[in-house]
């Protein structure tokens, strides 16, 4: 009976195996289809969601249980290179203290080149032919025709025009040739910012707590009486005892600005509004005019004060957050390359590095669209609509 069975097992047709793979392929289907379906249900209960989210929170920030399964002796070890950590974290503070040193000594060497720039753009000195002798790259080369056609065309602007005293609005083309800084920028402030002589940046002195203060210098305007508008940058260089491994060099911990002594009727921080209010007994109404803050780059002198506990709403967090990029930016880039973001250089230095990144995006694009024709269960789904040249006549 056994062989009888052998011989009928062996008998089977392959064309009925097919159909036998094909209905388990289809139940299992059936049964990916329907736990779809029941995941989908509970997805959409709102009491499921709240407990799975409830779980989730609780598992933020805690630990894999690997340190936990380690023996005694290992643990022992392991703090013991913590500790070595956080010395190695001290030791990066003092570095970074040093660094900062070696900037103070270096703003002494580059201020004088600084100067001599604020000089030029604000006509107080006239360079002279060799000083505004500049080599092109092969690039900007130009042929004797352009040159000649070129050279026409300037001393034609020349006799239209007056004669510009300095680099006129250098500072504000730096300013709104940089998306940063030119997203802060109001119409009303442009006109003032016209008087913008120079920024200068200013390091704490040796000994004093870590600081750096942006001073930006105005010509006499009808604005405010103000000279010098400053804003000063408050830095800590040391892990934080409660979190040491955190430290990541200095941090700005707080920025104090100053009290612009705005002429009357020209402070573009505020505006002036009218409201008209209806009585509750009377139907009688009234227009009511109110002072209220206005959009302007010159709230930048104005940021919100860190209270002692170092508390602060979600939306002083943020000001504070994007203040700081914004005054580490013209620290770091605006004052030492100014005229090469005047000149846009420096804007087409950073578009390069974000074409490079989206190069790289495209590169992944391609080599997964390979991976796929690569695979031989790969099937490219057919355009239900082809395009008309596609289609047959």
């Amino acid at each position: 009976m056994a062989d009888l069975d052998n011989k009928e097992q062996t008998e089977i047709d392959p064309a009925d195996m097919e159909d036998v793979e094909e209905v388990e392929e289809e139940e299992t289907g059936e049964d990916n289809s329907k736990a779809h379906q029941l995941t989908m249900q509970m997805m959409q209960n709102p009491q499921i969601l709240a407990a799975l989210q409830e779980r989730l929170d609780g598992l933020v920030g805690s630990p894999s249980g690997y340190m936990e399964s380690l023996p005694k002796v290992v643990k022992r070890r392991v703090n013991a290179l913590k500790n070595l950590q956080v010395k190695c974290a001290h030791i990066e503070a003092k570095f970074y203290e040093e660094v900062h040193e070696l900037e103070r000594k270096y703003a002494a060497l580059y201020q004088p080149l600084f100067d001599k720039r604020s000089d030029i753009v604000r006509a107080a000195y006239e360079p002279t032919d060799e000083e505004c002798e500049w080599k092109k790259d092969e690039e900007e080369e130009l042929t004797e025709e352009m040159k000649e056609k070129a050279k026409v065309e300037e001393e034609k602007k020349d006799e239209e025009k007056e004669d510009p005293k300095g680099i006129p609005e250098f500072w504000l083309t730096v300013f709104k040739n940089v998306d940063l800084l030119g997203e802060m920028l109001q119409e009303h402030d442009e006109p003032i910012l016209k008087h913008l002589q120079d920024i200068k940046v200013k390091f704490s002195d040796a000994g004093q707590p870590m600081s750096f203060t942006l001073e930006f210098h105005f010509e006499p305007n009808d604005f405010f009486t103000n000279t010098v508008l400053t804003k000063t940058y408050k830095m800590r260089s040391e892990p934080d005892e409660s979190d040491p491994f955190s430290f990541d060099g200095p941090e700005i911990m707080g920025c104090t600005g100053c009290t612009i002594d705005w002429s009357k009727g020209k402070n573009v921080t505020l505006k002036t509004i009218k409201k008209k209010q209806k009585h509750k007994g009377r139907g009688t109404v009234r227009t009511v005019t109110k002072t209220v803050p206005n959009d302007s780059f010159f709230n930048f002198f104005s940021p919100p004060e860190v209270p002692e506990s170092g508390e602060l709403d979600e939306d002083s967090e943020a000001v504070l957050a994007a203040d700081f990029e914004i005054g580490h930016f013209i620290r770091e880039r605006i004052v030492p390359r100014a005229v090469l973001y005047f000149t846009g250089e420096a804007i087409e230095d950073d578009d390069d590095d974000y074409d490079e990144e989206g190069e790289e995006a495209d590169d992944e694009e391609g080599e997964e669209e390979a991976d796929e024709e690569n695979d031989p269960d790969y099937e490219p789904k057919k355009d239900a609509n082809p395009p008309e040249e596609c289609k047959q006549q």
